[in-house]
């Protein structure tokens, strides 16, 4: 057998298909929004990657210091001879966990990026001949149905991703991932943590402006995408912190009563002068409400570990 192996689970079309469906719900609703997965066309990954070294967005170095500093331990707390990991991407921090879990046998990196998939998986066969690296094409938040692989597993969903789903959505996230853990696999998240405004704020809004350029590439997908003709310099990148919900959101303001036409769906979009489209929440956490979200999806906190400055947090739960 290959050490390394790649399944679609979403059909050829789905990709382009969400899209269509997104764009179309979400600038027909009011307020208008947009989901934060469409950012991530070569460009925006491009961007996000110099997002995560600016010293203004913390969250990328708090969780590796975690990781760092607590592999071994989170390694002796699973046995895990699988590691599935949820929004792989390109694999960096994941090596840190390979290297600890020496009783490890198989990868399984789910993403909806093939490209993204296959250079990563190649390299890690590449660079450890023993693991079988099994990629799935796939939406981790659709349904999913992972490979025969060896337990225990650990299932790691990291950066932080979970806060942009809305509440809803992460509880029926985190049933999904109980669903496919036996008894002796655990889950391995990353939570952002609740802090100070004027931090959380900077982290989204950075002095460079890269995370403005980031927030207005979506524009851009959806022009060469969907036929659309906005002009990204027609908006102003907006953060701010939602105290009630404890979530920051971007938004796209509007500098102007304008319509835009997105060709392929036979649509027109009014925006008013100052009128925004929300396109990303981040939610973040303390920890009894993460116990407590876990909790209601059947899963049992069973480790929790924060950077030295207390701004991110890793938790390992089980199945109850």
């Amino acid at each position: 057998m290959s050490p390394f192996r790649l399944t679609r689970t979403l059909p050829e079309d789905a990709t382009g298909a969400a899209l269509r469906a997104d764009v179309l719900a979400g600038l027909t609703s009011t307020p208008k929004w947009l989901p934060p997965k469409w950012f991530y066309d070569a460009r925006g990954s491009e961007l996000f990657e110099e997002i995560t070294a600016l010293p203004e967005y913390y969250p990328t170095r708090a969780e590796r210091e975690i990781l760092v500093d607590r592999a071994g331990e989170i390694a002796a707390a699973t046995g895990a001879r699988t590691l599935v990991e949820l929004g792989s991407g390109s694999s960096e921090k994941t090596r840190i966990l390979l290297d600890a879990l020496t009783g490890l046998r198989g990868y399984v990196p789910v993403d909806v990026s093939e490209s993204a998939l296959t250079q990563a998986g190649q390299a890690l066969v590449s660079e450890r001949p023993e693991l079988r690296v099994h990629a799935l094409i796939a939406d981790f938040t659709g349904g999913l149905t992972l490979p025969e692989t060896p337990g225990p597993r650990l299932v790691a969903f990291l950066g932080g991703t979970l806060g942009n789903l809305l509440p809803g959505e992460r509880a029926a996230f985190l049933a999904a991932v109980r669903a496919l853990l036996s008894p002796g696999d655990a889950l391995l998240l990353g939570t952002d943590l609740v802090k100070d405004e004027g931090v959380l704020v900077r982290a989204y809004d950075d002095a460079a402006g890269v995370t403005a350029a980031f927030n207005k590439n979506v524009l851009s997908v959806i022009n060469r995408e969907l036929e659309a003709d906005f002009a990204p310099a027609a908006f102003e990148h907006v953060a701010l912190w939602n105290a009630e919900r404890e979530w920051i959101e971007m938004r796209l303001r509007s500098r102007t009563a304008q319509t835009v036409k997105v060709q392929a769906l036979d649509l027109a979009v009014d925006f008013a002068d100052g009128e925004e489209l929300r396109t990303e929440v981040s939610a973040k956490f303390r920890q009894e409400g993460v116990r407590t979200e876990l909790g209601a999806a059947g899963l049992e906190l069973a480790h929790w570990w924060t950077d030295g400055e207390d701004r991110f947090a890793l938790s390992l739960s089980v199945a109850r």
